[in-house]
């Protein structure tokens, strides 16, 4: 008995509001009250109102809303719904966040988090349990391609459930960027028809249009085996350099090379040989553009590390051995300068095709894809894994369906440019799969296996450190105030059933490749989770982020190769333009890296949640204290910075985005 205080917030998006009456019911323990609100959410809003009810509610369990049409259904985002009851009552949160269509009726839990209960007659396990059998028809799984991460069912972006959509002003802005790009591309291809196209200094014609500072620094020192080496440590790919612990067996030293072999054992005694090994390309088929053949190759780098922390390539070795080349040729710093900088310009197209498929599509795309996917079939809102992964699923779902249809569709960006189009994308994604374990996805095994714990100059690995054990505290502070104990950990079946979903049904069976069918203690549920939220927010921003800054310049980082790997080191000025990119596909390398690199405009930095699924002080400390070491470790980052020639800037806890959005 008595009055109730009712605060309903809409979202600030575009047509967020709505014309359409909206009717309330309040639901307690012991009773439940229809309010007479005449509601017509306006954007932006809370809404505010006071209302009598006769009957003692009891504690408040649910919100109900029904919103009402007569000629259109005018969609409504809700954000929030708070209440506060008679006398001193604590005020009572029903997070919503989502689109409300239809006439149908929409019960909102109490914000407070809960694990599934073993009474059946209890409310909160029919909801969830009503709850998640309507998700698992509403979230389904389809292959994309067969040996690949499953995905979400969606041939299109009007396929997928409206609260996995880009909000109006996101859509809005990809779109625009889209055609700014393309008009930017058709622009750039008339200035150069009746401009020559046969030295390096005519990529200039083409270098203009957004670009970075950090762009125009590749620009002018390209070509410079310190800014080579240092692409493997900090640059858009961290994560191909491994410390050498022998010399890789297919590495081919031919007669006379024996000086080469004593500097390359001396380099690994003293642990400062390092390698990038492309072999995973051996063989993948090579693309056909608009009729002609392109080429790919496998190369093998061997780098030291100098004193001062730079890493300098020794030898390049770009195809393995064959029967037809049993000793191929290796290109040394020594060599004539074009035949080096060709050898060069091989790695870096071989990188651009592992970065792009394997560390950057794969390893955090479809990844993430896979969790957001598990997460909305397996795990109810009152679930607290729910409500700690939710904001770290925004957008993705659509941001992979535009990609699937776009970028690696038949006859997308990946066809017209990239030399690994045409088919051989997906055969190398699917080695990929083969290889990506789940030590792979966690930075203190993966750089540990590759040999860069404490490398001063290898800031990426610094960095990646710093904030998984951000994270890692974050994600254990929630974990311990729901899982007390190893026991209630095993005792949830949502959760396990989560866990299943991700390994055996989304990873396609990766329980051979270390990854978790159960969990069986808190430790290992924190350490998945870490890596949950790690890969959608950390390692997306350190694989997206540098595309603007590195492959802008397109020598740099060639989307195809239009000539066969040199076999000999008689290279001139024409082998190497015949080599890289024409116009066409130099043109559009720039207008997507720009498109895909740029910082989204409605982008939500790490930590800072625009909604608030979480009701109670504990949870809400929790997530200050994450706010506070990110800014902690801001300091710290923007200290570094300046004292380096070249800034790092791709996991400053301001530039990493909450969730893989582009």
């Amino acid at each position: 008995m008595g009055r109730y205080r009712i605060r309903v917030a809409t979202g600030a998006s575009l047509y967020s509001g709505s014309h359409n009456r909206v009717q309330l019911w309040l639901v307690g323990a012991r009773g439940e009250a229809e309010l007479e609100l005449q509601l017509r959410p306006a954007r932006g809003q809370v809404e505010e109102f006071e209302r009598h009810v006769a009957e003692d509610l009891g504690p408040l369990q649910f919100v109900k809303l029904r919103k009402h049409h007569s000629l259109v259904d005018d969609a409504w985002f809700c954000d929030r719904i708070t209440v506060r009851g008679p006398g001193d009552s604590a005020e009572a949160a029903f997070p919503c966040y989502r689109w409300v269509q239809g006439e149908d009726v929409l019960s909102l839990p109490e914000g407070t988090a809960r694990l599934a209960g073993d009474n059946a007659l209890d409310i909160f396990q029919k909801h969830r349990e009503k709850e998640l059998k309507e998700r698992q028809q509403t979230y389904c799984w389809a292959t994309w391609k067969e040996g690949l991460p499953l995905t979400i069912a969606a041939g299109s972006t009007e396929d997928l459930p409206p609260n996995m959509r880009f909000h109006e002003e996101k859509r809005l802005d990809f779109e625009w960027t889209q055609k700014a790009g393309t008009l930017e591309t058709i622009l750039k291809r008339v200035y150069t028809l009746l401009s020559p196209w046969n030295r390096l200094e005519d990529f200039d014609q083409i270098f203009w249009g957004p670009k970075s500072a950090l762009a125009e620094m590749v620009h002018q020192r390209w070509q410079d085996d310190e800014i080579f080496g240092y692409q493997f440590l900090n640059g858009a790919n961290p994560m191909m350099l491994r410390r050498s612990t022998s010399l890789p067996s297919r590495l081919v030293l031919p007669p006379g090379m024996e000086e080469l072999r004593t500097q390359l054992e001396k380099e690994l005694q003293q642990g400062s040989l390092f390698e990038a090994d492309f072999i995973l390309l051996d063989g993948i088929p090579a693309n056909v553009i608009r009729g002609e053949k392109q080429y790919l190759a496998a190369p093998l780098v061997m780098l030291k590390m100098e004193s001062d922390g730079k890493l300098l390539p020794m030898v390049i070795q770009i195809q393995p051995p064959s029967p037809s080349l049993p000793i191929p040729a290796l290109f040394l710093p020594s060599d004539p300068p074009l035949a080096w900088l060709l050898a060069k310009c091989w790695v870096r197209n071989s990188d651009f095709q592992l970065h792009q498929l394997h560390h950057h599509l794969l390893s955090t795309h479809l990844l993430a894809e896979v969790i957001a996917v598990a997460t909305m079939r397996c795990l109810p809102e009152m679930h607290p894994i729910f409500k700690l992964l939710i904001p770290h699923i925004r957008y993705t779902m659509e941001i992979n369906t535009r990609a699937r249809t776009q970028l690696i569709s038949d006859g997308g960006i990946f066809d017209k440019a990239i030399s690994t189009g045409g088919g051989g994308h997906v055969q190398l994604l699917r080695r990929a799969l083969a290889q990506l374990t789940y030590r792979s996805l966690c930075p203190p095994d993966n750089l540990a296996d590759r040999g860069l714990l404490g490398v001063p100059s290898a800031l990426y690995a610094h960095d990646a450190l710093h904030l998984w054990e951000i994270i890692a505290r974050y994600v254990e502070g929630i974990c311990r105030l729901f899982y007390p104990g190893d026991d209630v950990v095993r005792g949830d079946p949502e959760l396990q059933a989560w866990c299943r979903e991700i390994t055996e049904v989304g990873l396609c069976q990766a329980q051979d490749r270390g990854f978790p069918i159960s969990f069986q203690s808190q430790k290992q549920l924190c350490h998945f989770l870490t890596m949950c939220v790690f890969t959608c927010t950390v390692q997306h921003s350190a694989v997206n982020q540098g595309q603007l800054d590195w492959y802008a310049w397109v020598p740099n980082a060639p989307c195809t190769m239009r000539m066969p790997p040199p076999t000999t080191k008689d290279v001139t000025m024409a082998t190497v333009m015949g080599s890289l990119p024409d116009v066409q596909q130099s043109c559009l390398q720039m207008t997507i890296t720009w498109h895909l690199g740029r910082r989204q405009p409605d982008m939500v930095p790490l930590g800072h949640h625009k909604e608030k699924y979480f009701s109670g002080p504990k949870v809400k400390a929790i997530l200050k204290q994450l706010q506070m070491d990110l800014e902690n470790l801001e300091r710290e980052i923007t200290a570094r910075n300046k004292q380096l020639d070249i800034p790092y800037e791709y996991m400053k806890p301001s530039h990493i985005e909450n969730s893989v959005t582009i």
